[in-house]
């Protein structure tokens, strides 16, 4: 599980390698995150999805429910539906990234915080959950690998985020 997810967090890095802090900044519309907004939320999503595997494994009160119907087939397919979800924050409240350096090092930081908890979930109580709005009540195994799953998921969005850069011809 860790080699998925730590795999998916090194190709973001070595993706990074092409862009200089200007590309990264640049937005095609107001409204529409920028390649380097994009790297700051992957970032602070997988801390986050992190923080709820530490939960999971500090929990005692199991929980009975399940994943939602949306959950089970994502986790059956390894893979976030390729919809467009819609934040309840607009995407100028994730901030812009001052330097490649630092999100350099958030990517570093998720990659640690993998390591560390790459054996440790194992020991986790499977019916201890915390509640995922979409796809319902998450083990410490499972929001691990949410951190991949989300991952992947805004690879397509950079794809399309690549396209508005070239289009704007900024180098």
């Amino acid at each position: 599980m860790l080699n998925n997810c730590a795999a998916i967090i090194q190709q973001y890095m070595e993706n990074l390698d092409k862009y200089s802090i200007e590309q990264l900044r640049y937005k095609s519309e107001e409204n529409v995150w920028s390649i380097g907004q994009m790297y700051i939320h992957v970032i602070e999503v997988a801390k986050e999805y992190i923080g709820h595997i530490e939960t999971c494994t500090k929990a005692t009160r199991e929980e009975p429910e399940d994943k939602t119907t949306d959950g089970l087939k994502a986790f059956a397919e390894k893979e976030w539906p390729n919809i467009r979800v819609k934040l309840d924050q607009p995407p100028n409240e994730t901030r812009n990234p001052e330097t490649k350096d630092e999100i350099i090092a958030g990517l570093e930081q998720v990659l640690v915080m993998l390591a560390n908890w790459t054996s440790r979930i194992e020991e986790a109580n499977p019916a201890c959950k915390v509640l995922h709005g979409w796809f319902g009540w998450l083990n410490a195994r499972d929001w691990f690998e949410m951190v991949g799953m989300h991952s992947r998921h805004h690879l397509r969005q950079k794809e399309i985020l690549d396209e508005k850069l070239a289009e704007a011809g900024i180098r």
